[in-house]
């Protein structure tokens, strides 16, 4: 009996261990590979995922297929990731803010742990845009105001926690300034009510921005980092005005489930990196800030590493509670 379980065993390990070669052996991709952005449809992460996902498709000589999940603080949609198997054919791609700032919905998840790495795809700073009622064209001067008005001066932001929140925590501690945060539930009204001066100031990306600082209903003041992008080479950089710690930028990147096999990862890494000199691709989005960026998957961690440990800390520093 146990000569006949051990003749078994043996067969199966093999057969096991045929078939791992074989799947390692199979072409990569030979079927649609899904992309999970983890914000609904429509919005800036959906935009640029759509955009890359069309160009991969012939990089990768498959479609991509778009699936959209928000909320959560990305949880559902990393949820749907990690439910698949670890074979490259379910992608994530989340946003920084997704992948570095501590929040309790993922709280007891080692991201690291459960997500490898593939490429960077964007970097774009946030634009500070302050309403029209504030007596202030430049940084310095929005500053001074809000010494000389403690208390009086208020910001927006897309909710508690987010980077455009932190962003401008990060100004206060650098600027020494007191201004009130007044969360809201996305981006859209709290731009809306800069204009008549219902909040004074707001940190955000260039996309939603940018048909309110073309017609000058709201001024952009400066930028949270460097830009290579022509759209944005008239607003300074706020490092280079007084403040020459405060940086700190936005981008998404491209994932998948922790043990998806190094060939595969080296495939989809490649592919990402000529997807992103397409110059169809970079005419379509350097109109509205967005910066493509590919980077190594050890690139893309230590930039993970980097943003994880700023906002840890910023968030620490500031007693900042995210719900």
């Amino acid at each position: 009996m146990k000569t006949h379980f051990l003749r078994y065993a043996t067969a199966a390990i093999l057969l096991a261990g045929f078939s791992v070669q074989s799947a390692a052996a199979e072409p990569y991709p030979t079927r649609p590979i899904k992309l999970v952005i983890p914000f609904a449809a429509g919005g800036p992460a959906d935009i640029v995922g759509r955009e890359i996902a069309r160009v991969l498709d012939k990089e990768l000589g498959q479609p991509m297929v778009i699936v959209n999940l928000g909320g959560g603080h990305g949880v559902p949609a990393l949820n749907q990731v990690l439910g698949a198997p670890a074979d490259g054919y379910t992608l994530f791609m989340p946003a920084s803010g997704n992948m570095t700032i501590p929040h309790p919905a993922t709280k007891d998840l080692d991201l690291k742990r459960v997500l490898t790495p593939i490429s960077q795809l964007t970097s774009s700073p946030h634009v500070l845009v302050i309403s029209k009622t504030i007596p202030a064209d430049n940084i310095k001067d929005f500053i001074a105001y809000a010494k000389a008005h403690p208390g009086q001066v208020n910001f927006g932001s897309a909710g508690t926690g987010g980077v455009a929140h932190l962003g401008m925590e990060m100004f206060k501690s650098q600027a020494g300034v007191d201004v009130v945060h007044v969360p809201y539930r996305g981006t859209s009204q709290a731009v809306t009510d800069l204009v008549p001066g219902t909040i004074h100031a707001l940190f955000s990306s260039m996309p939603s921005l940018k048909s309110m600082i073309d017609n000058g209903t709201i001024k952009a003041i400066g930028m949270s980092a460097p830009s290579k992008s022509d759209m944005t080479a008239s607003i300074p950089v706020i490092a280079n005005a007084g403040l020459p710690k405060m940086e700190y930028t936005t981008w998404y990147g491209l994932f998948a489930k922790a043990g998806t096999p190094p060939e595969i990862v080296d495939t989809l890494n490649r592919a990402v990196k000529t997807a992103l000199a397409d110059r169809a691709l970079v005419e379509k989005l350097d109109p509205q800030g967005i910066e493509l960026v590919s980077s190594s998957p050890e690139g893309l961690a230590q930039l993970v590493d980097v943003d994880t440990d700023k906002w840890t800390k910023l968030i620490a520093a500031q007693h900042i509670t995210i719900e």
